[in-house]
């Protein structure tokens, strides 16, 4: 006979107690937490209105019934929509991450971290109209401030020793729990309650990464953190209708997320949450391109500008080698035909050769009118990849994390170049004060794709006042980007 199975309800999983007791209780104390914190609101919202000049994305945008009209609901910044808190947090969201400009955490498992602000600005602004409707305080950009660095910290931490790409996952899983469990916290949920939505978004459907590689390389890796962060707002607002939650979705034999998805693998932590991922993540200043390029890309602009002062161009490269890092040979590495944008911003030749023909790397560049250009191939095919083991150590050290990578370019004359070399790209941590400067201008650029002058130098204006902003009303901060 077999065994009776328990049906006594299990405690819950521990790592959705530790993820609830950190959103619930930790104080962010860390200056540098909050400061970059203000700087990633800043490039990310700007990021969303670049994205808003490309009719792929925009065609995506709005109310899932067109004309529904809701109140006291949730705004999109650059555009004049009002929406429920689920269907803004999916504009924001898909239009955040449309371009690949955001931020990036690096580690077992990759990712946006600030694809999280689909979700907790939707809810801020929403709650925040609710209760002004009531006669409430709303909340403030403290609020969403401080969720934005906790779903970076949940998002980035597991992702440090956890791999969800090796096992066909996509990284916005770590969206979706990331958002529902800070998310969730904004509703005003307890302890409980956000371990029953950090529970229902484990067991919810997850996002095969197909649409990432080749051959099936498509746009919905535009919008699939959109969907991620939306998804997490419904889950949070279910659990706090007082849906029950699932308490051993992670380990339950059989049915549990480490034996259905996980080859029965329990997660690992290298450490506990506080700040670190905030402090430590990855800006996109200079290329919207999969990050682990950036480097490739930046030291091709140097050898670009080295073919010039020689009079020569990349008519006369007869060889380029990328030596670089294991991850990167893994996700962007990619011969063959390209069939669209979402395909070259995840193929390293397409990145290098753009630059070393045009001396620039925009996301205009990946369009179908620039990718026409026959030279493109012609050279993306003399481009090899080859990995350097100290580059992939260093990548996963914790106190270096670097992106490196190195181009070396062979002429047709015999000719050798200097191999160029760029370890931490410009977003780095490492380079964070020569980053600044450039993502301020960004934003600034950004800004100006969509608003008049005086708006724009009101939101900037707010933005760069850390004081001023984190006592800022979310509804009166969100009123300012309407158009």
């Amino acid at each position: 006979m077999s065994a009776h199975i328990s049906n006594v309800r299990p405690d819950p999983d521990q790592v959705l107690v530790d993820i609830a007791n950190y959103v619930a209780d930790v104080a962010i104390e860390s200056p540098e937490a909050w400061n970059t914190a203000r700087l990633c609101l800043m490039d990310t919202l700007g990021c969303g209105l670049e994205a808003l000049s490309y009719p792929a994305c925009t065609k995506l945008m709005g109310p899932i019934v067109p004309g529904t009209l809701v109140p006291n609901g949730a705004k999109v910044p650059g555009t004049q929509f009002q929406l429920d808190p689920v269907q803004a947090a999916f504009n924001i969201g898909a239009m955040i991450r449309w371009l690949d400009f955001n931020d990036t955490w690096l580690a077992a498992e990759w990712g946006h971290p600030s694809d999280n602000l689909g979700g907790i600005l939707a809810t801020a602004d929403w709650v925040s109209r609710e209760r002004v409707s009531r006669g409430q305080a709303p909340l403030t950009m403290r609020d969403v401030l401080e969720a934005m660095i906790k779903a970076h910290e949940i998002q980035g931490c597991i992702a440090i020793e956890n791999s969800f790409n090796k096992v066909g996952l996509d990284h916005v899983v770590l969206v979706k729990v990331a958002s529902a469990a800070v998310c969730a916290k904004l509703m005003g949920a307890s302890k409980e309650e956000i371990v029953n939505a950090v529970s229902q978004a484990f067991v919810d459907g997850q996002s095969l990464r197909t649409y990432r590689h080749a051959p099936n390389t498509g746009s919905r890796k535009s919008w699939a953190a959109g969907d991620a962060t939306s998804r997490a707002v419904r889950l949070a607002l279910f659990t706090m209708k007082g849906e029950m939650g699932i308490p051993g979705v992670l380990s339950a034999k059989t049915w549990g997320f480490y034996d259905v998805l996980f080859k029965g693998n329990p997660f690992k932590f290298q450490r506990v949450y506080g700040s670190y991922v905030m402090e430590k993540v990855l800006f996109k200043i200079s290329f919207p391109a999969e990050f682990h390029s950036q480097t490739a890309v930046e030291c091709a602009m140097t050898l670009n500008a080295r073919l010039a002062a020689a009079g020569k161009s990349a008519a006369d490269i007869r060889k380029v080698t990328i030596r670089t890092h294991e991850a990167c040979i893994r996700i962007i590495d990619k011969k063959g035909p390209l069939s669209n944008p979402a395909d070259r911003d995840h193929c390293i030749q397409y990145m290098v050769a753009v630059p070393l023909l045009f001396g620039r790397l925009t996301a205009a560049d990946y369009e179908d009118v620039i990718a026409a250009d026959p030279r493109i191939d012609v050279l993306r095919d003399k481009i090899v990849c080859v990995e350097d083991p100290q580059f992939t150590r260093d990548y996963h050290d914790p106190e270096k994390r670097s992106i490196a990578n190195a181009l070396t370019v062979e002429l047709n004359d015999g000719t050798t170049l200097d191999e160029v070399v760029c370890e931490y790209p410009i977003g780095h941590q490492r380079r964070r004060t020569d980053g600044i400067p450039l993502l301020e201008a960004k934003f600034r650029t950004n800004l100006a794709r969509r608003f008049p002058q005086k708006q724009q130098e009101a939101i900037f204006a707010l933005c760069n006042d850390a004081k001023t902003l984190l006592d800022t009303p979310v509804n009166a901060f969100t009123d300012l980007w309407v158009i």
